[in-house]
């Protein structure tokens, strides 16, 4: 067991902020006021769970509470001492995981927690007891010997978890420890995190970009501009929505998103999100235009639903006075229809390196116009197909054709067709926005007042213009989302590829981010995109899972969730059907292997 060490007696919280403010100076621009005057409790024993959108002080909070910054002005107590005035006595009581955790790739996953055992000063009788319980908590036990480089995501962030824990902490802190993770492993790391505090009784705070994750808290803090908006149990931000939610049934079968782009634009409604082939929405308790909203929904299907912690949520953001409408997105030339119906062909595509299949002979069609996700768990090949496709790794076999293009023979042809959103945001961040811009332009080939009109555009469908002077490393998570994006559609290509965009954004970010997407595929441009939020999968016309570099299914959302439906499960969601479908190949794969090594034997 790996106990969280605790006080004898009647304790004060875990944690404890009053009037917290913390500000961070920049060269050439405002200072960013971080934290401004928050307040908070952590009890012992407790998950709690810091949610808000990019920016709003959420890491900082969590590096304030680790000792690594120091405020500006306000009072911090973790563990009973003044994280001010003495911040070693409270880094050896706790441990911290941030964003990034600092693994060593080309050292094993065995040399990675002895690593951070010696840094910690952990014996060898302490090690002797505590990794078999790592080992066993995280199921790393068979990789061992595997270098860290070489693991997947999601079991890296198990790995990471495994060296913050190679002592026992009084406090853990994590930041955003599932992002970037596929549903299966973020279920499995959840389940860790749950044994940590339910069986162990360690205390927890941690920041998530996952709602759900949330909910499963004993309390959550929802932090936005630096304040408090709400703090409590999860049940006091869902009442926020209670007596508004509803779903609506559009009148054609695939109508969902349009349905959800339309509902989204009204200013009388909080919250609009694909749901089963369904609309969720949330109503404003008040508003103008309600007439014209009922008009809308006029001759479909709409039933009350109860309010869940996502309502609740985006209520509260919603209400804030800087409300911010979710807008769409306007092309300078619409594509237009004509020519093939199929703009993307993959036929039997391969790709080795060495005696690595990472793509394994896999096919699927796009049609133009059409949003696609290729969904699948870490490492499954998401992003090597993704590269092949833009031209930018060579297959090792099979056909890659881009509206008629052979991509493996002409592939800067094909690539003058296309953009392309990296996971990691292909930023040059010391350049500005306004010069990231002037780059890419100039990549793509747009001169003279071709050039300047595309810049104008994209500065102001992004609304970028109030960060034009800033550095690219210094914008919050939104803004580069923002910039990667607008940065893609200088060329105005026919094929937009988005490699996990909203990887870490928050809910309300990921509105914005799906309401131009649906507004480019009305307007015809075609698009492909991966991402670990199965919700989001609503919004594509068709779906393809991958895992060990086969595709698994692929169909519409609707096709995709029926193969997970059961007799005690008549309308799971994407995330059941995405598990279920992985779940089941690997068992299938499992079984085929113990049936060669028997008949080898």
């Amino acid at each position: 067991m790996i106990a969280a060490t605790q006080s004898p007696g009647p304790v004060a919280p875990a944690l404890i902020a009053g009037e917290l403010r913390h500000a961070f100076r920049r060269e050439k621009a405002p200072p960013v006021q971080a934290l401004d005057g928050v307040s908070l409790e952590v009890g012992h024993g407790e998950l709690t769970a810091l949610i808000g959108p990019d920016g709003a002080g959420k890491t900082t909070l969590i590096r304030l509470a680790a000792g690594l910054l120091r405020a500006d002005s306000g009072t911090l107590k973790v563990l009973d001492v003044e994280v001010a005035v003495d911040p070693q006595r409270v880094q050896d009581r706790i441990s911290y995981m941030p964003q990034r955790f600092g693994l060593y790739e080309d050292l094993t996953v065995a040399e990675n927690l002895d690593l951070y055992a010696d840094l910690h000063g952990v014996t060898d009788e302490q090690r002797a007891q505590r990794y078999p319980q790592l080992m066993e908590m995280t199921a790393l036990a068979p990789f061992k010997q595997r270098l860290a480089g070489q693991l997947s995501g999601g079991m890296k962030q198990k790995l990471g978890l495994a060296c913050t824990l190679v002592r026992s902490p009084e406090l853990l802190l994590l930041d955003e420890p599932t992002v970037g993770v596929d549903p299966l492993s973020r279920r499995e790391l959840w389940e860790i995190v749950r044994h940590l505090v339910t069986d162990e009784g360690m205390t927890v705070l941690l920041s998530t970009a996952y709602l759900d994750e949330a909910e499963r808290c004993s309390r959550v803090v929802l932090l936005h501009h630096g304040k408090v908006l709400s703090q409590g149990n999860p049940s006091d931000v869902t009442h926020n929505a209670a007596g508004l939610s509803f779903i609506a049934q559009p009148s054609q079968p695939r109508g969902a998103r349009a349905l959800q782009a339309q509902l989204l634009d009204r200013p009388d409604i909080i919250d609009a999100v694909p749901d089963g082939g369904r609309v969720r929405f949330v109503r404003a308790t008040a508003g103008q235009d309600v007439a014209a909203t009922d008009e809308l929904l006029r001759g479909l299907a709409v039933t009350p639903v109860p309010a869940c912690f996502e309502d609740g949520f985006m209520m509260l953001l919603r209400r804030s006075a800087d409300r911010e409408q979710v807008k769409a997105i306007a092309v300078d030339r619409p594509v237009r229809g004509e020519g093939q119906p199929v703009i993307v062909k993959v036929r039997d595509l391969v790709k080795r390196f060495g005696d690595f299949i990472a793509v394994d002979h896999i096919d699927f069609e796009v049609r133009r116009g059409e949003i696609f996700a290729l969904l699948g768990p870490n490492g499954a090949g998401k992003t090597t197909t993704f590269r092949m496709l833009c031209g930018l790794l060579a297959a090792s076999g099979g056909e890659l054709n881009i509206g008629g293009t052979d991509v493996r023979r002409a592939p800067a042809s094909a690539r003058s067709r296309l953009g392309y959103v990296a996971q990691k945001f292909s930023l040059y961040g010391p350049l500005t926005v306004a010069e990231n811009l002037e780059f890419f332009a100039s990549a793509y080939g747009l001169r003279g007042q071709r050039r300047r009109a595309r810049i104008a555009w994209a500065m102001q469908q992004f609304e970028l213009g109030t960060q034009a002077g800033m550095a690219s490393a210094q914008l919050p998570g939104g803004f580069k989302q923002r910039l990667a994006m607008a940065a893609a559609l200088l060329h105005e290509p026919e094929i937009l590829f988005l490699d996990e965009p909203t990887s870490g954004a928050d809910p309300l970010a990921r509105r914005v981010f799906w309401r131009r997407i649906t507004a480019l595929a009305e307007q015809g441009v075609t698009v492909i995109v991966t991402t670990h939020f199965m919700q989001e999968a609503e919004y594509c016309d068709r779906v393809a899972i991958m895992d060990a570099g086969k595709v698994l299914a692929q169909g519409s959302p609707g096709e995709i969730r029926q193969r997970a439906s059961t007799a005690a499960k008549l309308e799971p969601n994407m995330e059941d059907a995405f598990i279920a479908i992985v779940q089941e190949a690997r068992m299938e794969q499992a079984q085929e292997t113990v049936g060669e090594a028997r008949a080898a034997a």
